[in-house]
């Protein structure tokens, strides 16, 4: 078993991600991927699979790797690309290998908390890779701190993620095996692993399989992944979604499944309106398709006369296509994005600061001079993007900008990988429409309907989850206080208690 030591993270040049001091858009927790597959350079296709998933997470990125007898994890702070190169995927050999891309929910953003995560066993290591957020932590805690072992492995050595728990919580007598189905049993929340000992590879979704986990087939072995697009990207074909409450063992002898825990299907509806890539598939729906689909019917439920739809690049694009194509007003682009914003490591200067925006999104002054805008985005969470680009819009020359979102207003934090906000923090929560509208400097502003938007998914509605929409959490949320970077306040704690409809 091998680390890297930590190194200070390598900016890559590039401006960036956040368009306005303090201000981020939801972010997921992460990308997961597994491969098992002999004669095959595991460590680059599971690069390339994490380079599908980078939207998923971009703080940190890892990789374990095991030729059958001892597995070797490298990983990093920053973007996969800046994270590994030919020479550090070189020292990653084997036949099987696990992979992740990281944003913090559990836990901060700091090397110690990269994954995957390694641990001990009695016969060997774990390493784990976890998309998710569990929501019974301290409770997995204490079960943890009556064993004798408990200080071991990542936690000793001050990992503070749920995925680090879980690590160590696998570390007891017996196979591999029997220790995962053992404890999913006792893990509350959103989780999909992948996870692997020296020779198998294993996998593992939430009964509610609140996040997406999918099984791809290789000529020579198998693929789990997040999404597949990632299965695309490195040549598996899609076989089938992991099944909530499954558990997949990938070994020698070849693959085996098993329904550890009764499935309560529970998907993330946010996952079609803007997490996953337009060119996944989730539930046997493209994505894409759900989104110009929104779009059509936000076109519908709120017409506006005006001169040309445009779209907040990139994630409002196939929205704003339905929607031009219902209302028959002309789709152009009013903004360009600069194509190689990633993550850095460069703070921008006071004066690029006060330029905000314009780091990440310029407005085309001739295509919306004097034009009746409509401006559709997929979600508005603070409203301080959405400020930003309507006042730009406006000192380009638009004569009208209407706001147009493809879900409906964000009212409550989501506890199971989704890193919002804090109540307090979410612009909907304590204003109406047309205050937000007011806000925001808007001509006027329309969200779609929590109805619209699920039917756009082709998904029936006891299917989904869209708590963060109603505050009907599908997983009762007991260890509030102990959850996520920063606490919700009393109210939140209590609303939660009162409205979990487990």
């Amino acid at each position: 078993m091998w680390h890297h030591d930590a190194v200070a993270p390598r900016g890559d040049g590039t401006l960036s991600h956040d368009l306005l001091p303090g201000e981020k858009g939801p972010q997921d927790a992460c990308g997961v991927f597994g491969v098992f597959a002999p004669g095959e350079e595991v460590a680059k296709l599971t690069y390339f699979g994490l380079y599908a998933l980078q939207h998923r997470g971009q703080e940190s990125a890892g990789i374990a790797a095991s030729d059958g007898s001892q597995i070797m994890v490298f990983k990093d702070m920053g973007l996969v690309s800046q994270v590994f190169d030919e020479a550090s995927l070189e020292t990653l050999q084997g036949h099987i290998a696990i992979g992740h891309t990281r944003y913090s929910t559990t836990g901060g953003s700091v090397w110690s908390n990269a994954q995957p995560t390694l641990g001990p066993r009695p016969e060997g290591t774990v390493a784990l890779a976890h998309n998710g957020n569990l929501v019974n932590t301290g409770e997995l805690l204490r079960l943890l701190e009556e064993r004798e072992h408990a200080r071991s492995g990542e936690i000793a050595r001050g990992n503070t993620t749920d995925t680090a728990l879980v690590t160590a919580l696998l570390n007891t007598e017996g196979s591999l095996e029997s220790a995962l189905r053992d404890l999913l049993p006792l893990l509350r929340g959103a989780y999909c692993f992948t996870l692997m000992s020296e020779d198998t590879l294993y996998a593992a979704r939430d009964p509610q399989g609140i996040r997406p986990l999918v099984l791809g087939r290789l000529e020579r072995g198998w693929v789990v992944a997040s999404e597949t697009a990632a299965l695309d990207i490195c040549g598996a074909s899609f076989v089938r979604e992991v099944a909530p409450g499954e558990m997949i063992v990938i070994d020698e002898q070849g693959l085996r499944s098993e329904q550890v825990l009764e499935p309560r299907p529970k998907g993330c509806v946010f996952e079609y309106v803007y997490l996953a890539r337009p060119d996944t598939r989730i539930a046997g729906r493209s994505v894409n398709e759900s989104r110009i689909e929104m779009g059509r019917r936000l076109a519908q439920e709120h017409p506006v006369e005006a001169d040309l739809v445009i779209p907040t690049p990139e994630s409002g694009t196939p929205a704003a296509i339905g929607y031009a194509q219902e209302s028959g007003i002309p789709y152009g682009q009013g903004m360009v994005k600069n194509a190689y914003v990633g993550r850095t490591f460069i703070q921008p200067s006071q004066t690029i600061r006060q330029l905000g925006i314009r780091l990440k999104l310029n407005p085309l002054r001739e295509a919306i001079q004097d034009k009746r805008l409509v401006v559709v985005d997929d979600s508005i969470v603070r409203g301080n993007t959405q400020r930003a680009v309507v006042r730009m819009l406006r000192e380009a020359g638009a004569a009208e900008v209407h706001v147009r979102i493809s879900s409906p207003p964000v009212r409550w934090p989501c506890f199971y990988g989704i890193d919002f906000a804090t109540r307090a923090e979410l612009i909907a929560n304590g204003l109406g429409v047309g205050d937000i509208a007011r806000s925001i400097g808007a001509d006027s502003l329309g969200y779609i309907s929590q109805e619209a938007m699920i039917e756009a998914t082709d998904q029936d509605s006891s299917t989904l989850c869209s708590a963060c929409f109603t505050g009907q959490y599908p997983v009762r949320v007991t260890d509030v206080e102990e959850l996520g970077q920063g606490t919700l306040d009393l109210h939140t704690q209590q609303t939660v208690a009162a409205r979990e409809d487990a």
